[in-house]
């Protein structure tokens, strides 16, 4: 029976006192904690299934809220993702959820909390990507990993391999601003892998290096190994990821 394999993990990294992230793996939520090793799911292919991580913005205070607020909605929603339009859609109900929690212009300590998203929805056939932010996907076949996502990212500063600022997110300022998530659809095919992550794996670990581990491990041994990596690099973020591998058997 054709089958999606889901290997993930959430790390607050070795500088943060705490994880603002929250992951999405079909109707399973990890939403601002811990894991203390990779978790494998394994869902049958057939209906939507969404698989995203949420990155509360660091420095504004209720990022944890943000990012778990978005990663539950998406997941409720996950049956419904069945193509680009109605992705468009929970992710500027997301958008606006976030305000609304936020308390709209008010003067709350959270009014300007906010996350990126980043995900698919894998269905026979072909994956939606989706993201807003800097948050990644991959995808990762016997080509070797290519990023599917876009970043919402000015480019980095001379010298500089890349940026902790965001041109647009879930949430974040102050008053009301409306999004554009990136959509589109990648052909499926059988034994296809996808790399969901935040910047916390991106921004100290070079996409080469992704690509060996990728290469060489599957499902929760290339989660361990990618944390792995993100740590020794220092893991100065939060660190989510998941690694998402479809069989046809």
């Amino acid at each position: 029976m054709p089958y999606v394999a889901v290997s993930a993990l959430s790390h607050p990294g070795l500088l943060r006192e705490r994880n603002e992230d929250s992951l999405v793996a079909g109707p399973w939520t990890l939403c601002a904690t811990v894991t203390d090793s990779p978790q494998t799911l394994v869902f049958p292919l057939g209906g939507p299934l969404v698989v995203a991580v949420a990155d509360g913005l660091g420095g504004h205070p209720g990022g944890d809220v943000a990012s778990a607020l978005v990663a539950r909605r998406i997941a409720a929603a996950g049956a419904a993702l069945s193509d680009e339009d109605a992705v468009r859609d929970t992710l500027g109900a997301c958008n606006s959820a976030v305000y609304e929690a936020a308390g709209g212009t008010g003067g709350s300590e959270i009014a300007i909390m906010g996350t990126t998203v980043a995900g698919v929805v894998v269905r026979p056939g072909s994956v939606l990507v989706f993201n807003v932010g800097d948050s990644r996907v991959f995808a990762a076949d016997r080509d070797g990993l290519r990023q599917v996502s876009v970043d919402d990212s000015p480019p980095a500063g001379p010298g500089r391999r890349t940026t902790s600022l965001v041109t647009q997110c879930l949430g974040g300022t102050r008053p009301f601003s409306a999004v554009t998530p990136h959509v589109t659809a990648v052909p499926l095919a059988p034994g296809d892998r996808f790399l969901v992550c935040t910047d916390g794996l991106t921004d100290p670990v070079p996409e080469e290096v992704l690509d060996d581990v990728l290469r060489e491990h599957d499902d929760g041994r290339a989660a361990f190994e990618l944390w792995k990596a993100a740590i020794e690099a220092g893991g100065p973020d939060n660190i989510t990821l998941a690694v998402v591998r479809v069989s046809q058997e």
